[in-house]
This record gives C-alpha cells, sequence and structure tokens, in this order.
C-alpha cells in the first residue's frame, strides 16, 4: 500500500465526493469527509518522510511510461505542501461540524462537503502532478468546487463575488492554458521532466518566451497578487466562515507554489535572464501588496475584510521571497507560506466563533469592529485565540510569523537590499494598527447593554487553538519547519540554475 499513496492521495477524496453526494446524509458526509482528511494526512506525513529519507518519488499511473499516461513526481518541495494542504483540511473538518450546521441550509450539507473534498481533491493533485496539462485540470476542478463553496454563503452579496472569481479564475486559467499550449508547440510534450529537458534548446524562441509570460500571469491571477487581487476580498467576506479559512489557507498557497515551480524549475535554467527580469517585475509588485493591502486593511469594518486584506498583504510577503532569488529570501517566503496558512487559517476560524455565537442568518453571518466590542469578557477564550493569532500575523518573536520575516530580512540583506529591511519593519507597524483596531474593541471596550456571556462550544474552539497554537509551536521549534523550507529552497534553486 505504501507504493500507492500518491495515487491514493488523490483518488480517496476523488471517490469520496461522489459517494457523499449519492448518500446525501449529512452526518455522513461529515464523517465521511473528516475521515478522508485523516488518512491523507497521514499518507502525506509518510510520503514526505519517504522523500527526505529515500529521495524523490517517481510514480507512474497504471505503470504508463510518462510520455503516455499521467506521472505523479514527488520531491520535498510538493511533499510540503501535501502535508500542509491536508493538515489545514483536518482541522478545517473538525470546525465544520456545527459551523456548517448553522451557516448553511440542512439539505445543502452533502453537496458543501463534496464541493470541499473535491476542491480538496484538486489542490492536492495540481502539488503532486508531475504533468503540465494535470496541473491545468486540478486547477480547475480546485475553481470550481470553489466557485460552488463561496456561493453557498449565507449573505445575498456571496453568488456575486463566486461570480467575480469565476470570472477572475477563467481569465487566470485561460492564461495557463494558453501557456501550456505555447509549451507543447514548441517541444511537443508537456511531461514536466521531459519539458525541462527540452527547453533549454529551443529557450531563446518567441514560443518559449511566451508560454512562460502567459503561466506567470496566470498564476499571479490565482495567486490575487496585487494589482491582481479584486477577486479576493469579497470572496472571504461573503464565504461562509469554514470556506473563508479553508481557502485563506490553502488556494493562494498552492498557487504561489505554481508559480515558484514554473520560475525556478519549469523555465529556471533555460530562461535564466527572463527568470531574473521577471524577479525585478515580482519586486514593485510585491511591495505594493504588502503596503496597499495593509493600508485598506486599516480602514475596514467588517473583519472578515479586514483579514481579506490583510491576506493581499501577506501573499506580497511571500512574492517578496521569491523577488530576491537567494536562499534565504525563497526559504522565507516558503515559510511565510506555511505560516500564513497556520495563523490566517486560525483568525478566520476565531471570526467563525465569533459568527456561531453573535452573528446571524440576516447579517450573513458577518462579523463587525461593533460585533467585538467586549469580547474579552463575553468570549474570553474566543477573542485571546484572536489576540494569538495577530501576534503571529505581526510577526512579534516566538511565532513563526517572526521566524519568516526574520528570513525575508535576511535575504534582502543578501541580496544587496538593506533598505527593504526598515520597509518590512513599517509593514509589521501597519499590522499592528489593524489587529489593535480588533484588541481594542475586544477588550477596551464595554459590551452591549444585555449581551450574553459565553463562549464558543468546544467543538469550535480545539480545532481553532490547533491552528493559532502551531504557529506558535513552529515559532519556538523551528527546526522541522525551517529545515524542510531550507531544503525546499535548494531544490528549486539549484533546479534554476540559481545556485
Amino acid at each position: 500500500m505504501q507504493t500507492q499513496l500518491p495515487a491514493l492521495q488523490i483518488i480517496v477524496p476523488m471517490v469520496a465526493g461522489p459517494i457523499i453526494v449519492l448518500l446525501r446524509h449529512r452526518l455522513f458526509a461529515w464523517f465521511a469527509s473528516t475521515a478522508v482528511s485523516v488518512f491523507t494526512l497521514l499518507a502525506s506525513i509518510s510520503i514526505l518522510d519517504h522523500v527526505r529519507t529515500q529521495g524523490a518519488i517517481d510514480y507512474y499511473l497504471g505503470g504508463w511510461p510518462q510520455h503516455v499516461g499521467i506521472t505523479y513526481k514527488i520531491d520535498v518541495v510538493n511533499a510540503f505542501m501535501l502535508v500542509l494542504l491536508s493538515a489545514i483540511t483536518f482541522v478545517v473538518m473538525l470546525f465544520a461540524r456545527q459551523s456548517v450546521q448553522k451557516e448553511i441550509s440542512e439539505d445543502k450539507h452533502h453537496l458543501f462537503y463534496a464541493a470541499l473534498l473535491l476542491c480538496f481533491t484538486g489542490l492536492m493533485g495540481i502539488c503532486i502532478t508531475g504533468d503540465a496539462f494535470n496541473v491545468f485540470v486540478f486547477l480547475e476542478i480546485s475553481s470550481l468546487s470553489a466557485y460552488a463553496l463561496i456561493g453557498m454563503g449565507s449573505s445575498p452579496k456571496a453568488p456575486l463575488a463566486a461570480f467575480r472569481y469565476l470570472v477572475m479564475g477563467t481569465i487566470g486559467g485561460t492564461f495557463i492554458l494558453m501557456g501550456l499550449g505555447f509549451l507543447l508547440m514548441a517541444t511537443g510534450t508537456l511531461n514536466m521532466a521531459e519539458l525541462v529537458k527540452l527547453i533549454p534548446p529551443v529557450a531563446d524562441t518567441t514560443m518559449i518566451r511566451a508560454g512562460f509570460a502567459f503561466i506567470a500571469i496566470g498564476s499571479a491571477i490565482k495567486l490575487a497578487l496585487f494589482p491582481l487581487h479584486m477577486w479576493l476580498p469579497d470572496c472571504y467576506t461573503y464565504a461562509p466562515s469554514v470556506v473563508s479559512s479553508f481557502l485563506s489557507a490553502t488556494a493562494t498557497k498552492v498557487s504561489y507554489y505554481v508559480l515558484v515551480r514554473a520560475v525556478f524549475v519549469l523555465f529556471g535554467a533555460a530562461l535564466f535572464e527572463q527568470t531574473v527580469r521577471m524577479e525585478a517585475a515580482f519586486f514593485p509588485m510585491a511591495m505594493l501588496a504588502i503596503f496597499v493591502g495593509s493600508i485598506k486593511a486599516i480602514g475596514q469594518l467588517n473583519i472578515k475584510r479586514l483579514l481579506a486584506y490583510s491576506s493581499v498583504a501577506q501573499i506580497g510577503y511571500m512574492v517578496l521571497g521569491l523577488s530576491f532569488g537567494n536562499q534565504d529570501g525563497l526559504t522565507g517566503g516558503i515559510i511565510h507560506l506555511f505560516n500564513h496558512a497556520l495563523m490566517k487559517g486560525g483568525l478566520f476560524l476565531v471570526l467563525g466563533c465569533v459568527a456561531y455565537q453573535i452573528s446571524s442568518k440576516d447579517s450573513g453571518w458577518q462579523v463587525t469592529i461593533d460585533d467585538m466590542k467586549g469580547l474579552g469578557k463575553r468570549m474570553p477564550l474566543t477573542a485571546f485565540a484572536f489576540v494569538l493569532g495577530g501576534l503571529s500575523m505581526i510577526g512579534v518573536p516566538l511565532t513563526a510569523g517572526f521566524v519568516s520575516k526574520w528570513y525575508l530580512a535576511l535575504g534582502a540583506l543578501k541580496a544587496g537590499m538593506w533598505w527593504v529591511v526598515p520597509l518590512i519593519l513599517l509593514a509589521s507597524l501597519l499590522a499592528v494598527l489593524y489587529i489593535w483596531k480588533v484588541v481594542e474593541a475586544a477588550y477596551f471596550q464595554e459590551p452591549p447593554e444585555g449581551a450574553e456571556c459565553k463562549d464558543a462550544p468546544w467543538g469550535l474552539l480545539v480545532p481553532t487553538y490547533l491552528l493559532i497554537g502551531a504557529s506558535f509551536y513552529f515559532g519556538i521549534f523551528t527546526d522541522p519547519m525551517l529545515s524542510s523550507a531550507r531544503e525546499a529552497a535548494d531544490l528549486l534553486l539549484t533546479a534554476g540554475g540559481v545556485k
């Protein structure tokens, strides 16, 4: 069974989704989805251990050779992503049982869990496949199911947010598909291992350069990199709480993975000069994302929207690490990917707890600054979780957020861009402002008269603290995260001919 784990990682959640739809049973849907997430998490950990001790895995689906059939290729980079995705999905499933019961009508529960599993399947498939066309196929599977998940939000604006995401996601997917078309015309294959060998002899052709440009732009749209982020704030704001947490912790991270793979592995060695230019283009976009996202977050009264704009800023940090083109910078970007998945996923779960106790269907389960007044007294454990998540977001010592920003600063110094370091510190101060806005309302303002003082149920608090606590655990015990991230950065830079 061990040798079949790469295929089972995709097949099990893909098959479970339609079974859930057929059986249409609410509790079975949740139980089966949670069991699938446990299986994929254990399988991902086993695969990561195998890759780190015995080297990369090449899996040929059905035994077909790579130029005929589908190939899965797993190295330390995508093994790291598989563990992250499956761990986040497991925690989100734990949270979903009570949250979904309240936020989504019962007759849609089986559809919700099926869509969530299909979205998860697509994201896992993007990371594990060794075929460029399959990246596009899995990207569409995850995107289509994400549109459906967002559209299930109770707010009247949720369908419009899903439609906007559909439009932007389709444009991004089309760009990627066109880029793949250029590669196929130039090389005759879309197998990634073969592309790495076939691209260098034709690297100076217009087709290869056009393919690179289209794939990079398409990935940037899916990643919501400034100024291509317009779809993200509405989606995170109006989606159900579980979906906001899941997508913020996984979808944009996988798009970052695709972008990094394209820049360093697929084209890196062959188009090094162009790659350097692309990195130069990424730097201003990353810095603008950090500052525009943070400033927009400060002005928000809806807390989900505040966190959504904060995500735009955090995506900027990840791309900033990529733009330095050195080991420390890329390590910082990868750690920030991991860290942001934990802290932002956790913070959206905190808002899910608040919505469960305080908000209502009439408001679309939204949480505003007014709702947070006196939360420290009304829901002390929930409010404290927000404070902890906020500290990691700011990047204080002993949090994973500090580790990633430290390595980004090292990357800036190594790239000879010392002046970026104070800008990173300034951006962290902006994060203090929008996090403080919520903390001040929770701890220094009185709750509304007659407000009920009751914390969220343990079924919601435990998964929330799992994610928030993990950002502190990996900020104190840095070795597991740091060694994997450095190994991944080494592999990418070596493949890209940068080292």
